[in-house]
């Protein structure tokens, strides 16, 4: 006998309305419980490995990770677990779950601490939060990674820098240590974005310690030559001859073409803006020292 024939024999029946409807209610129930529980019926382990490996083979990761996340929840300690564990970073990443994928990470390194895989586990995490900053708007949009604050790049750096200390044999050191390079140098952006920006400001003093802070944290940064053009300037405004002086020294001996040198190789730079100010009225951000 069906549910159907069921229902109906309990709605033709003569028992009193309120018993009727009763039963009637808990037969609804028990039914939508059986149909919700076949739509969730476990398949095999092998099953769901297949299909998220078949999945992220057609580039399909949203079907991918479902498998997977189903993989890991009904057979955590199973043959292929740790697999699963380390496609789940993967595929999550792939997806633009970036935090996602360095939780997915952490996850794994936490659960298997000695797996010849863990290079892996750590290199990605390192990678999701490489590239955590600047999320979507700037794969699409042209946006000054330099003006943006660095948030998870010192995160990042602090990954890669581990695995070249846990690991220094693995396969993924190369590409870490390039990064670590672009992330110095990201950083040294970011100071440089500060100093031209106190530079506009004519708040020499502070866009001379920013352009220092550049120099002595980041020498082989890209931005160094145009660090040392300001370094240069600020110091002979605020009438530091040494100082002005063995920085212009620094820049001849490592950017001899640069163009701050005229044909005579002089330095010869036009940076900074309001020379008629005094000293003591760029010192003190201009309450003091001019009419």
């Amino acid at each position: 006998m069906t549910a159907l024939e069921l229902i109906d024999i309990i709605r033709d029946s003569g028992m009193r309305s309120g018993l009727r409807l009763l039963l009637l209610s808990t037969l609804v129930v028990l039914v939508s419980a059986c149909a919700s529980n076949k739509q969730e019926e476990v398949l095999p382990e092998k099953t769901y490995y297949e299909n998220a490996r078949q999945a992220m083979s057609s580039g399909n990761f949203n079907e991918a990770e479902q498998n997977l996340d189903s993989l890991e929840t009904y057979y955590p300690f199973g043959r292929y677990a740790e697999q699963a564990q380390l496609d789940l970073i993967y595929a999550r990443y792939q997806n633009l779950d970036l935090e996602g994928s360095r939780a997915a990470a952490d996850r794994f390194l936490r659960l298997n601490p000695q797996s010849d895989h863990a290079d892996y586990a750590l290199y990605m995490r390192g990678l999701a939060s490489y590239n955590l900053d600047i999320g979507l708007a700037a794969r699409y949009f042209p946006i000054d990674v330099a003006a943006r604050d660095p948030g998870e790049q010192l995160q990042s750096f602090r990954d890669f820098s581990e695995l070249l200390n846990r690991y220094p044999d693995s396969q993924y050191v190369a590409d870490a240590r390039q990064r670590m390079i672009a992330v110095r140098n990201r950083m040294a952006e970011l100071e440089l974005y500060a100093a031209r920006y106190y530079v506009k400001r004519q708040a020499y003093v502070a866009a001379n310690n920013r352009a220092r802070y550049i120099i002595e944290n980041y020498p082989t940064a890209t931005v160094t030559e145009e660090a040392l053009i300001i370094l240069a300037e600020t110091f002979r405004f605020l009438e530091l001859k040494k100082g002005s002086q063995d920085a212009i020294a620094m820049l001849r001996t490592n950017f001899p073409e640069s163009e701050a040198f005229n044909d005579a190789g002089e330095f010869e730079v036009d940076l900074l803006e309001g020379e008629n100010r005094s000293l003591t009225n760029v010192v003190t951000f201009g309450l003091m020292g001019d009419e």
